[in-house]
């Protein structure tokens, strides 16, 4: 695990070389291990090292003799079969390394030695025969890679802050990144809040020409969820079980060093966690926290009761509200970028807890996204009913249901039901997992700016993400795209992959192995959130768990990670909030404030929803105030 960055340009080799050692000083906690830079004329580029595998070689960059080169971030499940393949061809090999493995990969079959990777991934290849460099990364996002221009150099790296220390001025904010921004708490993709400065997408590739000095970024892989009819011939059990199992142990062996898993307590970890001691991992580490308030912020007694049955020894931690408004500032330098998943915080601390005892870890990312979980069960219940509604329900009908049924709360996807049809009203609405300024709303509080006129509103942009699904799908396919393609990937991986680089820990995600995913996106709706006969979430892993987790661990209702952030706007954070948004703020730059005071009196009043758009602004705000 590591963290890469280089710069392409009109500069010497020294001048190249101390530009990388300072993007390389941003980001050390991302590898404390090992460094290494190259640096040619118009081209340098380095690496700081987390050592997983091969812990005394490995040494980046890697060569070939004939000047191929390689920095990377990220691990490769398969590497070693994929090394003694190599070396039945004749390749030598100088480390023990995944590294080592990509490169000669490459140098025998060239870009379609990424499709034989398994792993997380963010890799530049410089091919000195061919003069181009190449930014490659893995399918589902997990690591993050940027770019971008400036005074005619090109820049890369696996943060933003890198790019930032190697650009000789900061570019403007991006008030398009910041208008989504509120209603997402993510800037989704490909933008970034820095004008200029981009994110490279899952599944893409980036080819840099340098005799042309010019890119393109292309496809190489995507999920298309697009759920098949149910073959009774089929055991999905057992294949479920076949590839979740096999996920889980590519992970743990992939390792020179100890590993273990944060346990919420919830199904998906859980599962995480009897799945690695089943496959004979003994003196198995868990990890847990929770708030000092205690209550429903409080889930460590589900952790526990996981950790005793499947037999690992638990570890678990507490913080309060002083830990966490101390670790703000820092939270949003970490994450390069405003992203109000506030669960983020209490993600830190459990991953520098982690870190005393283990190197990585693994957790349950992706499988609410991948295998339909959160409240999908409910909206495919909905659906159902509208497809019935829909063969016996004259137009006009409906669209009298629609206003009258759709003015209830929670009533939009009714209401667009009644001006369309089953299959388009999740579209239309659109669904999401995140929704809280409206379009309108952020029409009145952002004031008019330089190219404002030139984005459309994000809800538009959400319905282009439901255009790209599988045409004639089912609508439930349309939707787990969706979220796999902005929500897991700018706001989930995002966050656990800065909060745990932050901790210099390694997080690796069995959920989203590759294989496991292609197989989840075609995997009948029925095992996924059930049917006529009883409709539930994550079918497929509950019937895993079921042999081997409590029951009550398997029938938990989802919940995300609980926050009392949101209702410490009503107590003690009333009146700071107040201040920190007060008129002299760095966002009255931005916003007209003056929207703001009803919404800070709601939250004030302890309006859940009010209190998530205040947090917005709060860590808006702080990021304006550590970046600016």
């Amino acid at each position: 695990m590591c963290g890469i960055v280089g710069i392409v340009g009109v500069l010497s080799a020294a001048a190249g070389r101390e530009r990388v050692g300072r993007m390389n000083r941003a980001i050390v906690h991302r590898g404390p291990d090992d460094e290494g830079i190259w640096a040619g004329d118009g081209i340098a580029f380095g690496m700081r090292r987390l050592s997983i595998i091969d812990l005394s070689g490995g040494h980046q960059p890697i060569w070939t003799d004939d000047g191929v080169g390689i920095v990377f971030n990220g691990e490769i499940y398969n590497y070693r079969k994929l090394r003694d393949e190599l070396t039945a061809s004749g390749y030598c090999f100088r480390t023990h390394s995944d590294t080592e493995v990509i490169l000669n990969l490459y140098h025998r079959d060239g870009l379609a030695a990424i499709a034989r990777l398994e792993g997380m991934f963010a890799i530049c290849l410089y091919d000195s025969r061919s003069n181009r460099i190449y930014l490659i990364r893995d399918r589902l996002g997990v690591k993050p890679l940027y770019y971008g221009s400036q005074g005619g150099n090109f820049f890369f790296g696996s943060e933003i802050k890198a790019i930032l220390e190697g650009m000789g001025e900061r570019p403007p904010v991006s008030r398009e990144a910041l208008f989504h921004y509120l209603t997402l708490r993510f800037v989704p993709s490909r933008q970034s809040i820095w004008e200029g400065i981009h994110k490279l997408p899952p599944g893409h590739i980036l080819t840099l020409d340098l005799a042309g000095d010019t890119h393109r970024v292309e496809s190489y892989w995507q999920v298309r969820f697009h759920s098949e009819a149910e073959d009774p011939a089929r055991d999905y059990s057992a294949e479920f079980e076949e590839l979740f199992l096999g996920a889980v142990e590519k992970r743990l062996l992939a390792a020179d060093v100890p590993v273990g898993v944060l346990l919420s307590g919830g199904l998906d970890s859980s599962a995480v966690a009897a799945a690695a001691v089943e496959l004979g991992h003994r003196d198995f580490h868990t990890f847990s926290i929770a708030f000092d308030e205690g209550g429903e912020f409080d889930e460590t007694v589900y952790a526990r009761q996981t950790a005793r049955y499947v037999g690992a020894n638990h570890h678990e931690i507490h913080i309060g509200r002083d830990e966490f408004m101390n670790y703000l500032p820092e939270f949003v330098r970490q994450t390069d970028e405003p992203l109000a998943d506030l669960a983020g915080i209490p993600l830190y601390y459990v991953s520098r807890f982690a870190r005393e005892h283990v190197k990585v870890v693994l957790s349950g990312e992706g499988a609410d996204e991948v295998l339909a979980g959160y409240t999908l069960d409910r909206v495919a219940r909905i659906l159902a009913w509208m497809k019935r509604l829909d063969a016996v329900t004259p137009r006009l009908v409906r669209r009298i249901a629609g206003e009258v049924l759709g003015a209830r709360r929670g009533g939009a996807m009714l209401r667009a039901w009644s001006h369309g049809d089953w299959r388009s009203c999740l579209a239309a609405q659109p669904y999401h997992a995140t929704l809280h300024w409206t379009d309108a709303e952020k029409r009145k509080l952002m004031k008019t700016g330089s190219g404002e006129d030139s984005f459309g509103p994000t809800e538009d942009l959400i319905r282009h993400w439901y255009s790209e699904a599988v045409p004639g799908g089912h609508p439930m396919d349309a939707l787990q795209q969706v979220y796999c393609r902005e929500w897991l990937v700018e706001d989930l991986l995002m966050k656990a992959d800065k909060m745990s680089m932050a901790a210099s820990l390694e997080l690796r995600v069995p959920f989203l192995d590759h294989a496991l995913v292609e197989w989840s996106a075609k995997l009948p709706l029925a095992w996924k959130v059930g049917g006529d006969g009883g409709y539930q979430s994550k079918r497929i892993l509950r019937q895993f768990a079921l042999k081997r987790l409590p029951a009550e661990i398997v029938a938990r209702p989802k919940r995300g990670f609980p926050v009392p952030a949101y209702r410490w706007l009503a107590g003690p954070l009333k009146d700071w909030a107040a201040d920190f948004l007060g008129p002299r703020c760095r966002l009255s730059d931005y916003l007209d404030l003056a929207h703001l005071t009803p919404v800070l009196r709601a939250a004030h009043q302890g309006d859940v929803a009010a209190a998530h758009k205040v947090w917005l602004l709060i860590v808006a705000e702080q990021w304006l105030r550590e970046w600016q």
